[in-house]
């Protein structure tokens, strides 16, 4: 049996961490993962670290490829998920349904969370073009690589949230709002990619074939993830 060594983002991990020990029992191969932002991804594919399995953003992936660290053709899409906005349990709920409303609420709130990840960096962007991207950046409170704004939210670091709705919605101690609004959104797709050179390619592969199969899409589905 095999040791497959993982390198994962964030985004997928709740229901990685469910079906992970199913693979486990059904094929006797262990699983050791190491889990990361995208920043910290990237800094550690270049370093050369070697691992058999990545995941991550689509666009990670992608890249990756370009540079020789994933083999080509073998990005597999796992799920893709939405931006959520989240406050600490029990604080007030601002109104967030349209662009104008999200504006409003960031100028409103004293801090704003988000990632360095995927959202975090649409999100800069989507504040400069809703014209307050001077004044979220005042107050921004960001995460180091491979921690969840969730994490801030329940101290009360930040007073509002967001991350991967994947990332936001089980964590304790914040009431999540939901997602941005539909004129708002940005939706990422995340996907697994076979590491050039990979020890355990085989392996891999069939963590990969199970974690993607139909069988287990509620895995994704109960924690705000479209599969596939």
């Amino acid at each position: 049996m095999s040791k497959i060594k993982v390198l994962s983002s964030l985004a997928t991990k709740e229901a990685y961490l469910e079906l992970v020990p199913q693979f486990e029992k059904a094929t006797g191969h262990t699983i050791a993962t190491t889990w990361a932002g995208t920043v910290d991804i990237m800094k550690r594919m270049a370093a050369g670290e070697i691992y058999d399995l990545l995941i991550a953003s689509s666009a990670a992936i992608d890249e990756l490829i370009k540079l020789g660290k994933i083999a080509p053709g073998s990005r597999t899409d796992m799920a893709r998920t939405g931006i959520g906005i989240a406050v600490r349990a029990g604080a007030s709920r601002p109104s967030i349904k349209s662009g104008d409303g999200l504006r409003k609420a960031l100028l409103a709130a004293k801090t704003v969370g988000y990632s360095t990840g995927p959202s975090g960096v649409y999100l800069a962007g989507l504040f400069d073009r809703l014209g307050v991207g001077p004044e979220v950046k005042a107050k921004t409170k960001t995460v180091a690589s491979g921690l969840t704004v969730g994490s801030i939210v329940v101290t009360g670091e930040a007073e509002l949230g967001f991350q991967q709705i994947s990332e936001l919605c089980h964590v304790e101690g914040i009431d999540y709002i939901g997602p941005l609004p539909p004129d708002v959104q940005h939706v990422t797709m995340f996907s697994s990619g076979i590491v050039a050179g990979a020890k355990e390619a085989d392996a891999a592969r069939a963590l990969v074939k199970f974690i993607t199969s139909p069988a287990v899409a509620d895995a994704y589905k109960k924690r705000g993830m479209e599969p596939g």
